[in-house]
């Protein structure tokens, strides 16, 4: 029973960070001169536009149930936002990119600094939740695949002679995400345990 209320926090606590997540892209965009974010309605810390029905609300407790709690995960909404627009026409798409995981960084790192200068407790320990969840979505949205961020940081430095290769990767991007959630999804598991013990000055999980 414990387990089950610390799994549903978990997922109350990973939808409200995809969102959070989000919305850090969108003001990215807008501070670098793209008005689409705002345009869209995006600019917003009301859930509501950024919720999407399939990754916010059904897919992290489809998840739940079918490996009983030992992967779950959610995504909002991807904002829209034109590289054409950004005023760093070479860079603009990797600081877009990179704005979701870095506000998932920015809270983990201040609910970690909080945790560390508190006694243990429950309250603590629902602190650390909410610390991983958001590693977990910084670290995993890095990952160079389409469509997480990290495909937009590998394409602002690939050199132009990759073009063809942007093109593959674009083009079965998904596939290649599906292949790399079930083979090696782990791999990421060392990094996010040194950003978790960084955090807190916890063990991971």
């Amino acid at each position: 029973m414990e387990n089950t209320i610390q799994l549903l926090f978990f997922i109350l606590v990973i939808i409200p960070s995809a969102i959070l997540h989000e919305w850090a892209h969108g003001y990215a965009a807008d501070r670098l001169g793209d008005p689409t974010p705002r345009m869209a309605g995006r600019l917003t810390i009301n859930p509501v536009p950024h919720i999407d029905p399939w990754g916010t609300l059904l897919l992290p407790f489809l998840l739940f149930f079918l490996t009983s709690g030992s992967f779950i995960f959610a995504y909002a909404k991807p904002v829209p936002f034109n590289p054409l627009a950004l005023r760093l026409h070479k860079y603009g798409s990797a600081i877009v990119g990179a704005a979701g995981p870095a506000a998932n960084l920015i809270l983990a790192f201040g609910l970690g600094a909080l945790i560390r200068l508190l006694d243990p407790s429950s309250f603590t320990f629902f602190l650390s939740i909410v610390v991983y969840a958001n590693i977990l979505l910084a670290v995993f949205n890095l990952v160079p695949i389409p469509p997480l961020d990290g495909h937009h940081i590998l394409y602002s430095f690939l050199p132009d002679r990759f073009y063809a290769f942007k093109v593959w990767l674009q083009r079965y991007g998904f596939f290649i995400l599906i292949v790399f959630l079930i083979f090696f999804f782990q791999t990421l598991r060392p990094v996010m345990s040194w950003l978790f013990a960084l955090a807190t000055g916890q063990g991971f999980f």
